[in-house]
């Protein structure tokens, strides 16, 4: 790395922010704290950085994760010690288990302070050291650019992930000459050569292939190769849970999401499969089936895992050929093989009833006899039908996802955003830094009520910076989820999942947001269009049948 050849005397927030600037940002999120006044102070100085201020240190983490997921590189946030460490945890575990690149700024207390219980203070490597990739505290204002530069490096190599720095406040106040340093370059693992051959001789043993995609790290090259390989071997793609944009899904070769609400079809495939080529995937909980569609530690298919990170090779899965490469590197690499001689494969007839069953499951359903209120899933088929190919759509967690995966197809890289860690609230946070991000594309949040008011505030942060994001609230008046796991453990005792909600028309108008309230799904199309039209964020208010729990079933059949 190259130095300045004549520092400057300088703070230690004028060497951080440098060293961000440095580093390609141009974003942070923050909740302001006298914990980090100078480097408040220095970025009112770097018009390149722009600051957006969230009005919860919650919101400020989920919008760094959802810049790590629509850029690639690091979001991050600025958050004040205790407390807005605290707030901010939430989007550091989303970062960890969706592999985000992202890192977290937390102010602390002086020096002279720490260990004597100081205001606000906390251990952030202990808080966050089985949290993030990395946690650590700044002690020496001469090493700051190091330190940012290891966070960088960090945050996107290998596994992607969360990295925790930890900024006493007289490192932050104290003077020094510090070189600067030039930004991280990352290296990335590739395939050994033979790993290519190796699948190709799977593959030619193989009657049931089934590739799974997920992860981080994915281009639109990789994109373009993962197309390449799997129209010439013409083999299924699935989705791992809440990566359907790894693939258009309009691709005949693309076959599902493997998640919460998977089709039966699609989860009998996979059990079915004599081999599996995951691509990028941890093959989580939710994804495997809680371990038992595809079984740890030794699966019943033959096992091709492909994975950036050593560590997550041999983790929960003994594989038959793992592969430590980044999925950029493998899929060109699994593209570039021989073409197979032409002529039918063993499995044509699986790819094409695999996708068969996927276009079934994907068609919006009829509404029920006693089913009131809003159809959601005519909803979400029109949006996938209608939307520009590049429309982002984000959500947080709840049964109304279930339509959302279900319904949409996605047709981009880069256009979903959704927690694998199931984090409520995510949606709206998520919505505004992609907006912010991608002016340019429309960017659409459905949230459940509940979902919807944990970060309800952040709608005055949509407004003061300009993000016209469109909120879909599907408002059935209970957390649906639990009430779905209580009528199966405890039929007929409710107990904590009836919500009474505020006006939501009038909550969003006074943001200055537009909104209006649906109440059958024939009017939502013109709804949606006065609200794009609108030009700032609005709010649409979907009333549904809290009886319809899922796309098929009623609350009773739960």
């Amino acid at each position: 790395m190259t130095s300045t050849a004549n520092p400057a005397t300088r703070n230690g927030g004028q060497i951080l922010v440098e060293a961000l600037r440095r580093n390609q940002v141009d974003t942070v999120y923050c909740v302001p704290g006298e914990s980090y006044l100078p480097v408040l102070d220095a970025l009112a100085g770097h018009a390149s950085i722009r600051s957006i201020v969230t009005r919860h240190e919650g919101a400020a983490s989920n919008m760094a994760d959802a810049y790590g997921k629509v850029t690639g590189l690091p979001g991050i946030a600025f958050v004040t010690r205790g407390p807005g460490a605290t707030h901010a945890a939430n989007g550091v575990h989303t970062a960890r288990q969706d592999s985000t690149p992202m890192i977290l700024f937390v102010g602390q207390v002086a020096s002279q302070a720490k260990e004597r219980e100081g205001f606000q203070e906390v251990d952030y490597r202990q808080m966050f050291g089985g949290l993030a990739k990395w946690a650590t505290e700044i002690e020496h204002i001469e090493r700051i650019p190091e330190i940012v530069s290891r966070a960088f490096s960090v945050a996107m190599s290998g596994r992607k992930g969360p990295v925790v720095v930890a900024l006493p406040e007289d490192v932050l106040f104290g003077v020094a000459e510090v070189a600067d340093i030039a930004p991280v370059r990352v290296a990335q693992a590739a395939p050994e050569p033979r790993a290519a051959e190796e699948l190709a001789a799977l593959l030619a043993k193989a009657q049931r292939p089934l590739v799974i995609v997920g992860g981080t790290g994915w281009t639109p090259q990789a994109q373009a190769d993962l197309r390449r390989f799997a129209t010439a071997h013409n083999l299924p793609v699935a989705a791992s849970f809440r990566r359907q944009d790894v693939l258009d899904n309009r691709d005949g070769h693309y076959v599902g999401q493997l998640g919460l609400g998977a089709s039966p079809a699609l989860t009998k495939t996979l059990g079915d499969a004599d081999l599996l080529i995951v691509l990028g995937s941890r093959l989580s909980e939710v994804t495997s089936g809680a371990y038992e569609l595809v079984r740890s530690p030794q699966p019943t298919q033959q096992l091709v895992h492909v994975h950036a990170d050593p560590e997550e090779l041999g983790r929960v899965y003994r594989a038959d050929l793992p592969v430590n490469a980044a999925v950029t590197h493998a899929v060109a690499a699994f593209a570039a093989l021989a073409q197979p001689a032409p002529g039918p494969r063993p499995w044509d007839a699986w790819t094409s009833a695999a996708r068969a069953a996927y276009e079934a499951h994907n068609a919006p359903v009829a509404r029920g006899a006693e089913q009131r209120g809003v159809e959601l899933s005519a909803v979400v088929a029109h949006l996938s039908a209608t939307l520009p190919d590049d429309a982002i759509i984000s959500n947080g967690a709840g049964n109304y996802t279930v339509w959302v995966h279900r319904f949409f197809r996605y047709k981009q890289l880069g256009t979903e955003l959704a927690p694998t860690n199931g984090a409520m609230g995510y949606g709206l946070p998520a919505a505004i830094a992609a907006k912010l991000a991608r002016p340019d594309s429309t960017v659409v949040c459905f949230a459940g009520d509940g979902c919807f008011m944990m970060y309800p505030q952040e709608l005055a942060t949509a407004a003061q910076f300009g993000a016209a994001v469109i909120v879909v609230v599907v408002n059935n008046g209970m957390l649906g989820t639990i009430r779905m796991h209580q009528e199966r453990e405890y039929p007929g005792r409710v107990s904590g999942t009836e919500l009474r909600n505020p006006d939501f028309q009038m909550f969003a108008q006074s943001f200055g947001a537009y909104a209006e309230r649906i109440e059958h799904e024939s009017e939502f199309p013109a709804a949606f269009e006065r609200a794009r039209a609108s030009g700032r964020p609005a709010l649409l208010e979907l009333v549904t049948d809290p009886l319809q729990i899922t796309p098929a079933a009623r609350l009773a059949q739960a």
